[in-house]
């Protein structure tokens, strides 16, 4: 005797459906709780901040209440044009080319043994020089102008985006290859639906890893080159005794690094949702 159930709903179109149904209060109460998450700690080490500074008497450690009344007028008088605008455009300049450039080597070093077993002795060399050395060297042939910036912010930010696409490309199912050239795709499809489809997630990883990589590069190369940029204004403001304004620019650092952290978030929630929907579906469908 057979009996006939309704088939289950999908997780993902389950929750669409509850989100649809929750009423107005209980998601605004529901966002005011992930506001207050999100907010919580840096509020408690701000007000930390706030109270063991006021207290402090050390020259080089002014109070909190001197470093924000100092912000404005030393960030928002035309010094964000003259230095927050060039270092963010070194930083994507940098940052998208060692993207572009990992990728493309690693889907090569990746689909090719032998092409991976003759280019990994000289891949470990180049990784293992820290990438602050190559800046006096990169002074002596490019100087100190725009273009050696964001050869150093790419000569470091390349890496995790190399190794995790080769990886991503070594990892990809066997039958999803042979599916590929059972239907005889063209290279560019297959290269599209399935190796960098297949290697997203790793690819993803390694940007994410090359932005905070490409952040330190870029405020290391304009402390030791530069005319402008925020690692610049940040030694200028220290070899003036200048300490206030020394943290706001550090604390402009922080926020810039937040806010592409929060951006890189977003991208990532588009472009790995086809991922995070497949992962639900498994994890309901073990249940």
């Amino acid at each position: 005797m057979t009996s006939l159930t309704a088939p289950a709903a999908a997780p993902g179109a389950a929750r669409e459906t509850a989100c649809e149904a929750e009423p107005p209060a209980a998601r605004l109460a529901r966002y005011g709780r992930r506001l207050a998450v999100l907010l919580g700690l840096p509020a408690v080490l701000a007000a930390v901040w706030w109270i063991v500074s006021e207290r402090a008497e050390n020259f080089f450690f002014p109070p909190l209440s001197d470093i924000l009344s100092a912000f404005g007028p030393t960030w928002f008088d035309g010094r964000i044009a003259a230095d927050l605008l060039p270092s963010l455009g070194r930083l994507a300049a940098g940052y998208l080319l060692a993207v572009a450039l990992g990728v493309a080597l690693g889907v090569l070093i990746g689909t090719w043994p032998s092409l991976r077993a003759f280019a990994e002795p000289v891949l470990e060399f180049f990784r293992a020089i820290p990438p602050p050395v190559m800046v006096p060297i990169l002074m002596l042939f490019l100087g100190i102008d725009t273009l050696m910036k964001v050869v150093v912010i790419v000569s470091g930010a390349v890496w995790p985006v190399l190794l995790n696409t080769v990886e991503g490309v070594r990892g990809i199912d066997r039958p999803l290859r042979d599916t590929a050239r059972v239907y005889r795709l063209r290279p560019l499809t297959r290269l599209r639906t399935v190796v960098l489809r297949g290697a997203s997630p790793q690819i993803v990883t390694g940007a994410r890893q090359a932005l905070s990589i490409a952040i330190v590069l870029m405020v290391i190369s304009e402390m030791f080159a530069a005319n402008n940029g925020l690692g610049f204004s940040i030694v200028q403001f220290q070899r003036g005794f200048a300490l206030p304004e020394m943290w706001t620019g550090i604390i402009l650092l922080g926020l810039v690094g937040l806010a592409l952290s929060l951006i890189f978030r977003a991208v990532e929630a588009t472009v790995l949702a086809w991922y995070r929907g497949q992962r639900r579906a498994q994890r309901g469908g073990n249940r």
